[in-house]
């Protein structure tokens, strides 16, 4: 009897997992809000005078495409008044500049009009240092001594509060691995950051990107990877609302979700040994 009672056990827990299947609950679709990315990054040893700011709008959780949005005015003034036009690349919501300037401790002013509305914005161009060349790569490293990992350096400047932003990507990473970091405990140091995953391989090449950021915007970054979980990226569908510096000056309560960030930006590839 013991061993009918066990088998029907057994038969009636394989039908419960053959039955499986993935239910997708019927979610409410809030009113569409308006996107703004404005990020422009001076990559080092570029003239960095080819810019672009994208606009779209939220959608539904289930959704994996963004819809854009096309027909706004678009410039960015610096403190001379000099004003750098972002022309849409038509029905891409992709908006250009070619002719843009970038200078170190400049502060810029964004104006996006849109369907009568005006959204600004203001932020100042920070810099970064050098990634170093030593790159150090440890085969025996991460939490349990099992994965490939590389370990990178950059010089803190100890006159200042500087803040930063990581960003690696690699072959065996679905979303770029995001970090912002402060130079709180290391004023003035060789700064180090790590880099790890167990399923790097011989020849994989990651690439590194080293931002300079403001304190406002490692602020909210933090809050952005707080909202998204962070183990995947922070540009997922996240579950609360996290507000940038970008204001509607029409219409206070209808604000745009996005950020507009200026940095200086060291890029560096290594490839695994």
């Amino acid at each position: 009897m013991k061993s009918i009672l066990e088998y029907l056990t057994v038969l009636f827990c394989l039908s419960l997992l053959s039955c499986t299947k993935v239910v997708e609950v019927d979610l409410e679709t809030a009113e569409p809000k308006l996107v703004i990315d404005a990020s422009i990054d001076w990559v080092k040893g570029t003239g960095g005078n080819e810019q672009k700011i994208k606009l779209s709008t939220t959608t539904g959780y289930y959704s994996t495409a963004f819809p854009t949005v096309s027909g706004a005015d678009i410039v960015i003034t610096n403190s001379e008044n000099t004003v750098f036009s972002f022309i849409e690349n038509p029905g891409t919501g992709e908006y250009i500049c070619s002719n843009f300037h970038p200078v170190r401790g400049e502060a810029y002013t964004l104006k996006v009009v849109l369907n009568g509305e005006i959204y600004t914005a203001t932020e100042t161009c920070i810099g970064v240092p050098d990634i170093e060349n030593n790159i150090v790569q440890n085969n025996d490293g991460g939490f349990g001594g099992d994965e490939v990992e590389i370990e990178y350096y950059y010089q803190d400047n100890g006159n200042e509060d500087n803040y930063y932003l990581h960003r690696i990507l690699s072959p065996v990473s679905t979303f770029p691995d995001y970090k912002a970091k402060d130079d709180g405990n290391s004023q003035g140091n060789l700064m180090q950051e790590y880099f790890s995953d167990k399923d790097l391989e011989a020849g994989d090449t990651i690439n590194i990107r080293l931002y300079g950021i403001s304190r406002r915007y490692y602020d909210y970054f933090r809050k952005l990877l707080a909202a998204s979980g962070a183990e995947a990226g922070p540009f997922q569908t996240t579950p609360g609302s996290v507000k940038g510096n970008i204001i509607n000056q029409t219409h206070f309560a209808n604000f745009a979700y996005g950020y507009f960030r200026l940095s200086e930006v060291d890029v560096k590839d290594y490839t695994i040994r």
